[in-house]
Parts: C-alpha cells; sequence; structure tokens
C-alpha cells in the first residue's frame, strides 16, 4: 500500500485528522419495514456503514426503531428500541413481504463458504452451505446483476450465482514417474482448464456467466433454473405474481461482453421464464437498454427503466410500464432532451427495491435534477411528475424503502451528513407538502457553506481563499448537492472547493449529454475553465492559489487545462486518469467509449483506422505534455480495467524527464475507484499534503 505520508504524530488539524472525524458519520445502506399493532407500528430495521479507519475496513451494523402513526401534524412519531448491533461477515440480506422472516447470505470465515440463512422470530430456521452443495460458483452480492428475491408465498429465495466450473485438474500425470495416463473422458476437461473465460469489466472481474438460482425452503433443495438462453446472462430477478415463473434482466453478451459497470446503454431485455414448461418469454423492446424491474404491490404493473443502445454510457433514461395480464407496455415519462423547472428527466441507473404506493398507480424514485438530487412521485396513469423535496435545503435525497405508504429516505448537503427520515405517503393529489420526521439527525459541519452553484468555502478561514477546482469523471455523471466527507475535510483545512457540473453532466437533458459527443477535450475543458474564472470573478478567490483535484475524465479535463494554461495552476492531484486515448483501445473494458466519445461509429469488429487514431492521439493530453509545468500527483490502482494504470506510468516518465516534480501513488489491490477503506483514505491524505505543500498553508482566523 502507497502512503507517502510522513511518520510522527499529525497535527490535530491536518489532512489525516479531518478525514477521520468527517468520515465518522455512517451511511444507511438498506431499511426494511414490519408491520405490527394493527398496522398503526411499524418496526423499522437499518443497516448501517462507516470507515473504520484504525482498523482499515468497513464497519456496518444494524440500528432499530419503532414508528408510531400518531394523529399529529407530521402523522409519526419515532423511538429507538435497542442498541446499534454489528453486522459481521453479511454479504446480503432480505426480508420477506410481509416482514416475518429474513434471508441472510453470510461468509463463514474459517472455511470460506458461502451460507445462506433464514430467521424468524424462533431463531435460525435454515442454514444451508451454498459452497459445499456445490452447484454453482460465488453468488453475486453486488453490482448491476446482484439480487435476493423471495417468493410471494415465502417459501423459496431466488440469487443469482456464477456458473460452476470444473476444477482445475492436477499436473499431467506422465509428469509423475509410474503415473496413469488419464480416461478418454476427462481428456477434453484437461484441455480446457486455461480457456480464457471473458468477465464484465471494471469492478466486476469475478463475474463472467451468472446463472439463476432457487432454494425451496419446503423441499429442501437447491436448483439452478434452465431455460435463459445461451447468449444472455441473466441478472436482476424477482418472482412473478403467481410465482409460477421468474422475471430477470437479460444482457446480450455476444460477440463479446463490454464493460458493465456505471455504463446503462448496454443491450438487455425484461425476460419472464416460466418455471414449468421452460419458456423464456422477452417483455420489453427489442434492441434497448432496461433495468431495474419493480413489481407492483398488486401483482398487475411492472415498472422499468429503458434507455438505447451505444452512445453515451450514462443518459437520460424512460421509465416505462408494462401490464402484466394483457404484456401491453406504455411509456409513463419519455426522455427529456430540454430541461423545465418542473422535470429534468431521469437518470438514476437503478430503482429503489420498494418503490410503489400502496395504492398500485404511484411511485417514488430518486433522480438528478440538475444539481440536486430529488425524489418524484409518479403517477403511472396521467405521466405526471411531483418534486417532494423541491426547495428543501438538503441537496441529496435517496429513498430507502416505501412500504405501507411510509417513506424511508436520506438526505443530506455538502455541509450537512445524511439524516434518516420518515414520512407518510398521503393520498393522491395531496402529496404536498410532506412533513418528514428526523430518525436520526447529524449535525451541520460548522467549517462548510454550501452554495447552490456548489461552490463550498470554509467559514472560519481568511480569505481569499485558495480554490481547488474538481471537474466529475465518467464524464455522463454528475456533482449533486450531497455530503462528501473529503470535500468538506478540504474545507476544514481551508480551502475552497468548486465541484464543475460542465456540459455534458447528468441532470440537465439528454440535449446536453449529447452536446460532449464529438466534443471532449475541448467543451467540458471550456465550460470549467470558464466556471472557474467564474467564481473567481464573484467571490473571494485567490486567482494564485489554485489546484485540480479530480478522477479519470475529470483528470482528462484537468490535464488538458495543465497544458493550455502552464502557469494558471499551482498543483494538481489526479486519480486514474485518463491521457492517451488510442492506447486505450486495447486495454479499456469499454473500447467503444473511445469512438463514441468523438463522434465515430462503433461497432463490435471494429479496427480503427490511421486517421482515427491520430484523431484520439491529438485529442489526448499527451500529445501537449510537454505543456505541462504545474506539480503532479498521480494515483492509479494496478488493477484498473477502465483506465489502464500504464496511462499514468507513461505520464510520470514524460513529466519526470522533463523536470516537472511528479510523484506517483501505485495501489497494487486497486481499481478504477480506488475503492477500500485503507485506500480512500489514503488517497485523500497524499492529495490533501501535496495541496497543502504546493499551494501553501490557508489563513486561518488571521494566522499561517
Amino acid at each position: 500500500m502507497a502512503t507517502g505520508t510522513e511518520k510522527g504524530v499529525e497535527a490535530a488539524h491536518g489532512p489525516a485528522a479531518c478525514y477521520r472525524e468527517l468520515s465518522r458519520f455512517p451511511a444507511v445502506t438498506r431499511a426494511a419495514l414490519r408491520a405490527a399493532a394493527e398496522g398503526q407500528t411499524f418496526l423499522l430495521y437499518t443497516e448501517c456503514s462507516r470507515p473504520d479507519l484504525a482498523r482499515r475496513r468497513l464497519l456496518r451494523f444494524g440500528r432499530h426503531y419503532s414508528v408510531r402513526r400518531t394523529a399529529g401534524p407530521e402523522g409519526l412519531a419515532v423511538s429507538r428500541t435497542a442498541l446499534s448491533a454489528g453486522i459481521h461477515n453479511q454479504l446480503l440480506s432480505q426480508d420477506s413481504p410481509t416482514g416475518q422472516r429474513r434471508a441472510v447470505l453470510e461468509r463463514c470465515p474459517r472455511q470460506g463458504h458461502e451460507l445462506l440463512q433464514v430467521w424468524d422470530s424462533g431463531g435460525c430456521s435454515h442454514s444451508v452451505d451454498l459452497t459445499a452443495l456445490g452447484k454453482h460458483g460465488d453468488v453475486y452480492t453486488e453490482g448491476p446483476f446482484a439480487c435476493l428475491s423471495w417468493s410471494h408465498s415465502e417459501t423459496r429465495l431466488l440469487y443469482v450465482a456464477e456458473k460452476s466450473r470444473p476444477k482445475r485438474q492436477p499436473p499431467c500425470p506422465w509428469d509423475v514417474p509410474g503415473a496413469a495416463w488419464p480416461a478418454a473422458e476427462d481428456e477434453d476437461e484437461e484441455g480446457k482448464q486455461f480457456v480464457y473465460h471473458e468477465d464484465w469489466g471494471e469492478a466486476l472481474s469475478t463475474l463472467s456467466v451468472p446463472v439463476l438460482c432457487v432454494l425451496d425452503l419446503e423441499g429442501l433443495s437447491l436448483s439452478v433454473l434452465e431455460g435463459v438462453p445461451e447468449h444472455l446472462s441473466p441478472g436482476q430477478a424477482l418472482w412473478s405474481p403467481d410465482d409460477h415463473g421468474v422475471v430477470f434482466v437479460g444482457w446480450w453478451h455476444k460477440p463479446f461482453r463490454l464493460g458493465l459497470s456505471a455504463c446503462s446503454n448496454r443491450r438487455s431485455g425484461i425476460f419472464h421464464l416460466d418455471l414449468a414448461s421452460g419458456c423464456c418469454e422477452l417483455l420489453s423492446a427489442e434492441n434497448c437498454s432496461v433495468c431495474s424491474p419493480r413489481l407492483s404491490p398488486d401483482g398487475q404493473r411492472l415498472l422499468y427503466l429503458e434507455g438505447v443502445v451505444g452512445g453515451p454510457h450514462r443518459q437520460c433514461l424512460r421509465l416505462r410500464m408494462l401490464t402484466w395480464q394483457t404484456r401491453q407496455t406504455v411509456t409513463v415519462l419519455d426522455v427529456v432532451q430540454e430541461p423545465t423547472e418542473a422535470f429534468a428527466g431521469l437518470y438514476t441507473e437503478v430503482l429503489p427495491p420498494r418503490c410503489w404506493a400502496a395504492d398500485s398507480r404511484r411511485a417514488v424514485l430518486g433522480t438528478p435534477q440538475r444539481s440536486h438530487t430529488d425524489l418524484l412521485l409518479v403517477d403511472t396513469d396521467a405521466s405526471t411528475v411531483t418534486n417532494l423535496t423541491a426547495g428543501s435545503p438538503e441537496g441529496c435525497w435517496e429513498l430507502l424503502t416505501l412500504q405501507w405508504d411510509l417513506l424511508v429516505a436520506t438526505c443530506s448537503a455538502p455541509h450537512h451528513p445524511p439524516s434518516l427520515v420518515v414520512a407518510v405517503l398521503p393520498p393522491a393529489g395531496q402529496e404536498l407538502p410532506l412533513g418528514w420526521v428526523p430518525v436520526e439527525d447529524t449535525p451541520t459541519v460548522p467549517d462548510t457553506q454550501a452554495f447552490e452553484a456548489l461552490l463550498l468555502s470554509p467559514s472560519d478561514g481568511v480569505p481569499p481563499y485558495p480554490l481547488v477546482v474538481c471537474p466529475h469523471g465518467g464524464p455522463h455523471a454528475v456533482f449533486d448537492a450531497r455530503w462528501r466527507p473529503s470535500m468538506a475535510a478540504l474545507c476544514q483545512l481551508g480551502f475552497a472547493v468548486l465541484l464543475v457540473n460542465y456540459r455534458g453532466s447528468l441532470g440537465f437533458g439528454q440535449a446536453s449529454i449529447s452536446s460532449l459527443l464529438s466534443h471532449v477535450g475541448e467543451q467540458d475543458v471550456a465550460d470549467t475553465q470558464l466556471a472557474v474564472e467564474q467564481a473567481l470573478h464573484r467571490e473571494p478567490l485567490d486567482p494564485h492559489r489554485l489546484a485540480l483535484l479530480a478522477g479519470s475524465h475529470g483528470a482528462f479535463i484537468a490535464l488538458h487545462l495543465l497544458t493550455r494554461e502552464p502557469k494558471r495552476y499551482q498543483a494538481c492531484a489526479l486519480r486514474s486518469p485518463v491521457s492517451n486515448l488510442p492506447a486505450l483501445l486495447g486495454t479499456s473494458d469499454i473500447p467503444d467509449w473511445r469512438y463514441t466519445s468523438l463522434g465515430l461509429p462503433y461497432s463490435f469488429e471494429r479496427v480503427p483506422s490511421a486517421e482515427e487514431v491520430a484523431t484520439m492521439l491529438l485529442r489526448s493530453p499527451i500529445a501537449q505534455a510537454a505543456q505541462v509545468q504545474t506539480p503532479v500527483l498521480l494515483c492509479v490502482g494496478a488493477r484498473d480495467r477502465r483506465v489502464s494504470s500504464t496511462q499514468a506510468l507513461e505520464l510520470y516518465r514524460v513529466l519526470r524527464a522533463r523536470g516537472v516534480p511528479a510523484r506517483l501513488l501505485w495501489y497494487p489491490e486497486g481499481g478504477h475507484a480506488l475503492a477500500g477503506v485503507e485506500t480512500e483514505a489514503d488517497v485523500f491524505k497524499n492529495c490533501a499534503h501535496w495541496l497543502l505543500q504546493h499551494l501553501g498553508q490557508p489563513r486561518r482566523d488571521g494566522t499561517g
């Protein structure tokens, strides 16, 4: 693990201390409600996580609450019912439809086996060692394929796992004196042990051939479902209304798999597999990209997201609805080209697991709306949208669950860590205003002030403030006004932070997304620099102490700024940078984006022409690296499948050869996101030290 920090005791207000203090606020990852006392009282269970920096791991724990309907103006009263309890070795969990049973997938720490257990009021009623049964490989516990779904009868569990493969054979027996030759039927398998198996790219390198699996709790049997077409990889599965079949998303993997992480433009469909006949029926349209099927409480409607295949990897999506009995599909909300004040479009890649209201007509979901992430109420009959959180001081809302018309959500802002809140969803037409009741509130961080323009500045420093400019990666992503511990820590260190949503960001309409195609390295760079100039003109910022902090495509933008404005920025810290576009064609899990981003056509059999390679190179920062004068810190993961770590290594060598101060941090187990408790903390600490070293210590309270 790269550290790059000096030994000794760090100052109380140093980068590591700030990060440690601001990362202590937990994030709620899951919530479930269980009805009690004739529907007036509900038991709320939440699962939370936060970094445990001392142990270099993620600390996970559960919390229990009682939520009671009242006659007051807010309609709810909430109380804690038990102390927080640690969650150990848990990979997945899911409550049954009635909330009376909970399925938990755990990893046994000694043998490493995966155990699927069922718990109820009497304790653990079932415990199945899935690994020992040997019917499939590891269960998919995260990513786009993962699911754990109860049947409506609460007697069967549906999940996705890796297809079982023959174990590798020992060395050829003829290498051992006196060993027998293999039997004829074993020769074929022996020759296949080193065959290359495609995977689904960055962050999904262990996922190759998913299969649907069913555990029957009454019959005490485990089966791998047959009938899924061989050209499809199934995931996101749920039971059909009658429990006689399963509904799943199937991704085409022929002729080969393209990277799927953060890519909502891969060809996929909604399918229904009849368990009796084995017939597999396509329910959605041909040649589109779909995800997140969600069945209404009455079992009559199936809601899902739909986008186009190809083009930008993330985009504005449609909300589609299928009537189960007739198989008729309608568009509830269409793609928005130009946003209005009322609605900017749908940009989420996943619908909440429980998003339907009790009336099976309305649904609630969260999506970026410009620089906020809001909760939207959708009337599927009228195709109307109501923004439930518009105008709230919190900039980011996330729905955890909607059951019995009780909303459980989290909300945060750049200066406010996530708070857990609940509300009653009123009858149709009476939804506003919603009365949110805090369950677990968190304090406002006093050293940070948030602006709608996403400029964060310290409240106790002495202006003008040094400015850290952060264009986001993606490029089709968004900096919404949510809590980010690393950005809050920079403010506590005395820096102002500018989060730039250039044209092409999510939340501003499909036309904005499409406008970036063929203009990467130009439009995004110009937009970022314009945002910097406007911030310098309007706010008390120091134009002589500017720095860039970015990752992936944001690092691509930052490098372009360094080549075009060699003396403008005094420091630059980059994560997983894109610097050489043509070099990515043979190393990235998303080679199609290298063409699409420049407005070039792509097909699976594509081989670049000399002219196209030249175009990519001319649009690459490495072509102008000789202009860079700014000190550059590079942080890369050796296991990055999206942007090869050799990109940073090449850039590092060029900068060093030209005498530019450069430093390279190499994380052997890191992927593109440089995720993980220890890695994330180390990256922030080194980046913050780099900024302090080259910008100087910001002045605080008249000192410094």
